[in-house]
């Protein structure tokens, strides 16, 4: 398996989530872990699973992802396992929003059947630092995608 992992992190939260998350799909293939840059086009050639993160701003993922997602087409994730994730105020959602909920949104208006649910991670202040468990917890979280890749969707086996 091939993974790329993508994430914007403005106080090193995210980046911190994406790298637990990117150590743990290394046990099982190569990956890639980037941050975002919406001047150059992601190169999702030999790219099994894409897994996009961002701090939740104003509701809604950073300036960089949205155009990072505004550049992504169909063609591209055609065939791809797709994911997302943020951090954010481990509050009720409608209070903080949710940049990992808006990208799945995105996702899904493409036509992107999203390999698990949107997932958050939760930070005690603006700039930190993570709460407790976060860095395990998103291994966990790498390791149920890793399943869900693995097992066979019912409907494809023969």
């Amino acid at each position: 398996m091939h993974a790329l992992v993508v994430y914007d992190s403005q106080f090193g939260n995210t980046e911190r989530i994406a790298a637990a998350i990117a150590d743990t799909l290394r046990t099982t293939g190569e990956v890639r872990l980037a941050h975002v840059d919406p001047a150059h086009p992601l190169d999702l050639e030999g790219i099994d699973l894409l897994i996009l993160g961002s701090p939740t701003q104003g509701w809604q993922s950073t300036k960089a992802m949205q155009a990072l997602l505004a550049k992504l087409t169909p063609q591209q994730l055609h065939g791809r396992a797709v994911t997302c994730f943020d951090t954010r105020f481990q509050k009720p959602r409608w209070i903080t929003g949710s940049a990992a909920r808006r990208m799945a949104a995105s996702l899904r208006h493409m036509g992107v059947t999203l390999l698990a649910p949107p997932e958050s991670f939760f930070v005690e202040g603006t700039e930190g630092p993570l709460l407790t468990g976060e860095l395990g917890r998103a291994a966990v979280w790498a390791r149920a995608l890793l399943n869900r890749i693995e097992t066979p969707h019912p409907v494809m086996q023969r």
